[in-house]
Formats: C-alpha cells, structure tokens, sequence
C-alpha cells in the first residue's frame, strides 16, 4: 500500500487514459467485420481464379455454368462489403463511465 501513495492524481489518470486508448485499439483490431471481410476476399480471390481456369470438362459437369467463377465473384463483393462497412462506420469505443468523485468544484 504505501508504494501506492507516491503516485499523484494525475499520475493514475493519465495512466488511466492510456490503457482506455490500448483498449480501444484492441477492440478495433479484433473487430469481427475485419476478420469475415478479409477471409470472404481471400477466399473469393482463390475461387475466383478458379473459375477463370475452369476446364470445358468441369464446365459441361456444371450444365455449362461457371459456378466457381460466380460463388468466388459473390464472395469477394460480400468480402468488399464488410471492408467497406468497417471502413465507414468504425467500431465506437466504449464511454468512459460518469463518477461523481473529482469534481468537487476544482
């Protein structure tokens, strides 16, 4: 207890702030819309490249339809729209939580 009474007020809020803004960073580094957005992309990437080296054979098995193309095509616009989403509306970090203590008329 007694290593804590050096630290002064300003000491322990800006301490305080500091781990709020880790927190916030965190938070939007681990932001799920990032993780789906990316793994839809990547995943699109490669089934669209499949699609474009689709053989005739595979392509006569699909009733002439190019399925890998469209999926990886849908996939990657999906993968897009999360990017896009995440781009526009940034996840809000939390409000910090009003306390009565410290405004005392300072």
């Amino acid at each position: 207890m007694s290593d804590m009474s050096h630290y002064s007020e300003r000491d322990v809020q800006r301490e305080v702030t500091e781990l709020e803004q880790k927190s916030a960073t965190a938070a939007r580094l681990f932001d799920i819309r990032r993780i789906i957005g990316g793994l839809f992309v990547i995943y699109g990437v490669i089934v669209t490249i499949a699609g474009i080296t689709v053989s005739d054979a595979n392509l006569d098995k699909a009733e002439g339809i190019n399925i890998n193309l469209w999926t990886g095509l849908g996939m990657l616009a999906l993968g897009l729209f999360f990017l896009v989403w995440l781009k526009l509306r940034p996840l809000a970090p939390p409000a910090p939580p009003l306390s009565d203590e410290g405004q005392d008329g300072e």
